[in-house]
């Protein structure tokens, strides 16, 4: 293991990162080989090699090797009392995982840093939106700006269904991004869950464009208070960052 998983640098120290760019012979249980049965050969490999990745941070957690089983939306299920989140695309896979007292929700993603295809940025993005893109494509050229705002809206996404429990379309959250710190916001055009007794309002997230790839991240801290009383309990909180 080494500190070097790509996305684990835009997440806080307290979420396990683990992350590949091969494919490995990876085991699934029973359960998850069922669910992946009727794939094809390359959306096997992604899933399994995705799930040895959140096993392996799973584990730096305390946790067994377990099946992650997708919800009725695609998403992981993980072990009660811990939050995480998957991506894959092409070349690469990655998951982080937090226990549920540190991060309340977390979402990732990535993508290659190519431009989207024809007519799809004006499915997924507001007018607003792409106006903003076209000024930062202008002044930052060497990023798909295009392609990052999709991989935010999936973080987005990613990190707003384990707390609504409903969909979210495109065009229910409205991002901007900040060239030069690698962040972005995300504020929501529809009525958000409360979370910590607060309606959610959006979210905060962290993004990078490197070896080809672009990579969005949102974590959801749990409150100052409640970090303070856990602080108080001097409960050790791993720090491991790894790459598969």
């Amino acid at each position: 293991m080494n500190a070097n998983a790509l996305i684990g640098s835009i997440l806080p120290p307290w979420v396990v990162a683990v992350d590949t760019f091969d494919d490995h012979d990876a085991v699934l249980f029973p359960a998850e080989e069922e669910v992946i049965s009727r794939s094809v050969e390359n959306r096997r490999k992604e899933f399994a090699t995705a799930r040895m990745c959140a096993r392996a941070a799973m584990g730096v957690l305390g946790l067994p090797p377990q099946p992650l089983l997708p919800g009725v939306r695609g998403e992981p299920q993980w072990p009660i009392g811990f939050v995480g989140s998957i991506t894959h695309c092409a070349g690469y896979r990655g998951a982080v995982v937090s226990p549920g007292a540190d991060t309340i929700t977390i979402g990732i993603d990535a993508e290659p840093d190519e431009p989207l295809s024809n007519g799809v940025l004006e499915a997924v993005s507001l007018a607003e939106e792409r106006k903003a893109l076209s000024a930062l494509a202008a002044d930052y050229p060497d990023v798909s700006w295009d392609r990052l705002l999709f991989s935010a809206k999936e973080a987005v996404y990613k990190a707003w269904f384990p707390l609504a429990k409903r969909w979210l379309d495109f065009e229910d959250a409205i991002l901007t991004f900040d060239p030069v710190a690698g962040k972005f916001s995300a504020r929501l055009l529809v009525t958000g869950p409360q979370v910590e007794g607060r309606q959610l309002m959006g979210f905060s997230g962290r993004w990078m464009a490197t070896e080809g790839l672009l990579l969005t991240a949102i974590a959801l801290s749990a409150s100052s208070a409640s970090r303070r009383r856990r602080s108080a309990l001097k409960r050790p909180v791993p720090q491991a960052i790894v790459r598969a």
